[in-house]
């Protein structure tokens, strides 16, 4: 049993952000991760896409459940660890290779070969796990762990989910982070957040004031983020 599970859809660049600061974590204190999956697009299933968000968040759901295929199949074949390696890189090709001019084509393609075999290549894993973009058995393995995720904090949440010291520990949405803390900072804020969530009865701490997250393929510094504070996409549940 790892020490956190970590549930991320692949299109969630705040779920990114929060993995980019565990992993800092993870190399300066002796945690195990399991990466594991959640859904943006069937944790909105019950939603009108055409009514309720702007036309790019179908394209990018569904290109996040895409992906999260490729991720289910790689478990499978792979293990774990070859998950580990697979949401690294494809974050690194989805949000730090520069800016992304046109988002609502960008976020689409991610569910493709196009994308996904470069990914593949850079992680040293085989071209043919692209095959499972088209695989919808998956899917079930896929809802399972939204399912799961979702029974730990209850529905109304987005991406990341973070579940300390399972089973017995205490799951939440979060933390949402929008700029990459140093080593120091990264170990300081996870010794509060774990702080938070070893007491049982803590529940939620929010605001809904947030800047762009600073990643490249945002054209985002920290000058830029701070001056756009009521940005509301990314992890939220409805959001990308």
């Amino acid at each position: 049993m790892a020490d956190i599970n970590f549930y991320f859809d692949p299109t969630c660049p705040f779920a990114w952000m929060t993995s980019k600061w565990v992993r800092i974590v993870q190399s300066k204190r002796d945690y195990s991760v399991d990466w594991r999956f959640i859904s943006l697009r069937q944790l909105n299933a019950h939603i009108d896409y055409a009514t309720h968000f702007p036309p790019e968040y179908e394209a990018s759901h569904t290109a996040g459940l895409r992906m999260l295929r490729v991720a289910a199949r790689t478990r499978a074949e792979h293990g774990g660890a070859a998950v580990a390696t697979l949401y690294a890189t494809m974050g690194d090709h989805a949000f730090e290779r520069g800016l992304v001019p046109d988002e609502a084509a960008s976020v689409g393609r991610r569910g493709t070969p196009d994308f996904v075999l470069p990914v593949l290549a850079d992680a040293g894993l085989p071209a043919s796990l692209a095959d499972a973009l088209e695989d919808s058995s998956l899917d079930a393995v896929i809802q399972a762990e939204t399912d799961e995720a979702l029974s730990l904090t209850g529905k109304d949440v987005g991406t990341p989910i973070l579940h300390f010291e399972p089973p017995a520990g205490v799951a939440f949405f979060g933390p949402v982070i929008s700029r990459l803390p140093d080593e120091e900072q990264a170990v300081e804020l996870w010794d509060h957040v774990v702080g938070l969530a070893r007491f049982p009865g803590f529940a939620e701490l929010k605001r809904s004031l947030r800047e762009l997250p600073q990643l490249s393929s945002f054209g985002v510094g920290a000058d830029e983020a701070g001056a756009q504070q009521d940005w509301h996409g990314g992890s939220r549940r409805q959001k990308k």
